[in-house]
């Protein structure tokens, strides 16, 4: 059984990889700001679009907004409306739902991205921060070839996955459960235990290629 390690946090930053922010640099959203969030979802079939207003001037939406595609020079930050849901030095987009409870299943396609990361943030989570390198944060990330799952940056090698070109997410929100899914066999490849005590939104970290979302599917079969 792979042991969870603890190392730097590699997240791209302003186009380049750094290891952690100073503490001048982290700064909360204020509530109120949060509060405009979409609805909050706690049935199944969950169905979402990725949310500009959080998006990094890196990431650009298409596919009426379902998908986004990484652009290494991106935006100037001074010409992307200035908005406090927006992540400021990560890569990084939100879905536009908030998720309080229930079970629910999406599946991301990727295309051409050797470094992405897949899973759920708590909906107020710091913008400063980066998907997976805090405790309000749980995602599968692939980089190096490799794959890994991680929280508060922890990181957790994932084995036997290879690189398929789409995979799922299943979230069980009271078991605490976050499973990453091989869509072709389909079965559960990984998971992780959190105790999720605010709602969460489905979070995408991406530094090359695209990723296009597929949401308001059918849970598959079997999957336990």
């Amino acid at each position: 059984m792979a042991m969870s390690v603890r190392i730097s946090p590699l997240c791209r930053w302003a186009g380049r990889t750094v290891s952690s922010l100073s503490a001048g640099h982290r700064r909360e959203v204020g509530l109120s700001a949060r509060r405009r969030l979409m609805c909050t979802s706690t049935g199944s079939n969950l169905q979402f679009r990725l949310d500009e207003r959080t998006a990094h001037s890196s990431l650009d939406l298409f596919k009426k907004d379902t998908g986004i595609i990484y652009r290494m020079l991106g935006l100037d930050p001074s010409k992307v409306q200035d908005d406090p849901e927006r992540f400021r030095d990560w890569a990084v987009v939100f879905g536009d739902k908030k998720i309080s409870g229930g079970r629910h299943y999406w599946e991301v396609t990727v295309k051409k991205s050797q470094e992405f990361r897949l899973g759920v943030a708590e909906a107020l989570m710091s913008r400063d921060e980066c998907v997976g390198t805090n405790s309000s944060s749980w995602v599968f990330g692939y980089a190096q070839r490799k794959w890994f799952a991680m929280t508060n940056s922890k990181v957790v090698p994932v084995t036997l996955v290879g690189k398929p070109d789409r995979v799922g997410i299943l979230l069980d929100y009271e078991a605490g459960f976050l499973g990453l899914v091989d869509t072709e066999k389909p079965r559960i490849i990984h998971a992780l235990r959190a105790r999720f005590g605010a709602p969460v939104c489905p979070a995408f970290g991406l530094w090359d290629g695209e990723l296009l979302t597929h949401s308001g599917l059918e849970e598959p079969a079997g999957l336990n």
